[in-house]
């Protein structure tokens, strides 16, 4: 006869029950010795751990990485080689709010993988736009706190968001990606992924280039409108982990198709635009993307705590043929990633088995803290006569990088050509997006405006969007201005003497 399926404790230890505390007789005290009763209070009580500070709500799932085309004059990272098949997870996320925040508010949504390749695991942290809010690292704390809640009252703010934003002219070409159609995608499945930084690879004989990944849907770019996405908030928060999970359940699971830009290493220097400025593109024209091969998603987590909400992304896991570029907001998330899994895991995070890599022995000299699984043995230290791993410099030094010289300072990047805060976001909506999207871009930016931002910030955001085209702004200042008349009209009359007096002394 089979054994009974009982419960135990988390040392496999049977308890007595599992409804009723040991007490004094059935009306008496509970009793301090009653272990399980004390283990369970205490086991609820710690078993959150915090939640990300960006990305906080999301979901994932398991899948593969098949290479169709060969890139290999280009890099030596062997996960990218003709023919290979890497195992690798996929966590999609928003950006602003919290785990119990619903999937389809207007935000950027996070697109990270980590690839287990044979040479360790390789991580890329991305979103579903090809660019970002910010090109220094130094604001990226208070673009967050702007995003989230208010010290006084707890509330999201759409004033404290436009007024950072318009503060923040670098900004406009995200912030045009986030007002349009791709602020809501419709499902995760139905939306792009993009490095949105620039990286460099390396390829067998040294050269260098400079890169961006494209992941484009296979299923096709779909995408709520505003009105659609307020309701699915309502009947469904988590409408986008729901689609995820029973897609794939299904057997139905999507698939991206991974293209390429790739960039001779010299040609930076003299590029129209700046490549290592999070908030431009480098053109399709000048650089075609070529295909590389396709990322599918066929297996779901069997435990969401420890497959997802544990899992540690970090863009400073770089495998060989894959280096780091002088990208500013790169190079700050190098630390800034572990930094907050080691805060918010654990020391040891990458103990976890979905952290683990898989493929490759670990022969690190880290030791011992808090809930080390394993320790390597001795010897504990490095270099040594015992024999201890030592570094393959000759096999896996550093890429060769790139120059910089120059005196200590805080600066901006040097300007290129064509850099400038508005270019690309007004190409966005004069060449990209088409008429019915362009009116999409505007009800989407009027709502959000007159949402609680005051006068002050509404005027420097007329100017804004004026920046990035000038129709654009005044379409959208003359809708504000329009509704705001509807709501109060004693309002909107007060308000035009403000901006009267704002143009004249422009």
């Amino acid at each position: 006869m089979a054994e009974q399926n009982y419960t135990t404790n988390s040392a496999g230890i049977p308890v007595a029950s599992d409804e009723h505390s040991l007490t004094v007789g059935p009306d008496g005290p509970i009793l301090l010795q009653d272990h399980h009763l004390i283990e369970k209070m205490a086991q609820f009580n710690r078993e959150r751990v915090p939640e990300r500070q960006p990305h906080a709500k999301g979901g994932g799932a398991f899948g593969r990485f098949e290479v169709t085309s060969d890139v290999s004059g280009y890099t030596t990272a062997g996960l990218f080689q003709p023919g290979r098949t890497t195992e690798l997870l996929v966590r999609f996320s928003t950006v602003a709010g919290e785990r119990g925040s619903p999937d389809t508010w207007r935000d950027p949504r996070g697109f990270a993988i980590k690839f287990y390749t044979a040479e360790g695991n390789y991580d890329m942290v991305g979103n579903n736009t090809p660019v970002f809010f910010l090109r220094d690292p130094m604001k990226f704390q208070d673009f967050i706190r702007s995003q989230k809640r208010r010290a006084d009252n707890d509330l999201r703010d759409h004033d404290m968001q436009w007024d950072f934003w318009t503060l923040s002219p670098e900004s406009a070409h995200q912030v045009t990606w986030l007002m349009g159609d791709r602020g809501i995608p419709r499902t995760w499945r139905h939306m792009d992924g993009f490095s949105s930084h620039t990286y460099m690879w390396v390829n067998p004989v040294g050269e260098r280039f400079w890169v961006r990944y494209h992941f484009k849907t296979d299923q096709g770019i779909e995408f709520f409108t505003q009105d659609e996405a307020d309701q699915m908030a309502s009947m469904d928060t988590d409408y986008h982990k729901r689609d995820l999970y029973e897609a794939i359940e299904r057997g139905n699971g999507p698939s991206w198709t991974l293209k390429m830009q790739i960039m001779p290493f010299e040609d930076a220097k003299s590029y129209r635009f700046n490549p290592f400025d999070l908030t431009k593109v480098i053109s399709q024209k000048d650089y075609p993307p070529i295909d590389v091969g396709t990322m599918t998603l066929d297996r779901n987590p069997a435990d969401f705590h420890t497959e997802i909400e544990q899992a540690a992304f970090e863009p400073s896991n770089f495998v060989p043929g894959i280096g780091p570029s002088p990208d500013k907001m790169l190079l700050g998330r190098l630390f800034s990633y572990p930094d907050a899994h080691r805060y918010r895991i654990g020391a040891n995070y990458n103990e976890l088995p979905v952290n683990a890599a898989r493929a490759t022995e670990v022969r690190a000299y880290a030791k011992d803290g808090h809930m080390r699984h394993h320790n390597p043995g001795d010897p504990v230290y490095v270099p040594n006569s015992k024999g201890g791993p030592h570094a393959d410099t000759a096999r896996f030094g550093e890429p060769a990088g790139w120059h910089a010289d120059g005196d200590m300072q805080h600066a901006a990047y040097t300007l290129h050509a064509e850099d400038d805060d508005w270019g690309q976001a007004g190409t966005l909506v004069r060449d990209v997006l088409d008429d019915a999207a362009r009116e999409r871009l505007v009800h989407n930016i009027v709502g959000h405006l007159l949402n609680g931002v005051s006068e002050p910030v509404l005027l420097r955001a007329f100017e804004y969007w004026r920046n990035v085209d000038k129709n654009l702004g005044d379409k959208i200042e003359a809708d504000v201005r329009a509704k705001e008349g509807e709501r109060d009209p004693k309002a909107a009359e007060q308000a035009n003497p403000a901006r009267s007096t704002a143009q004249s002394k422009a």
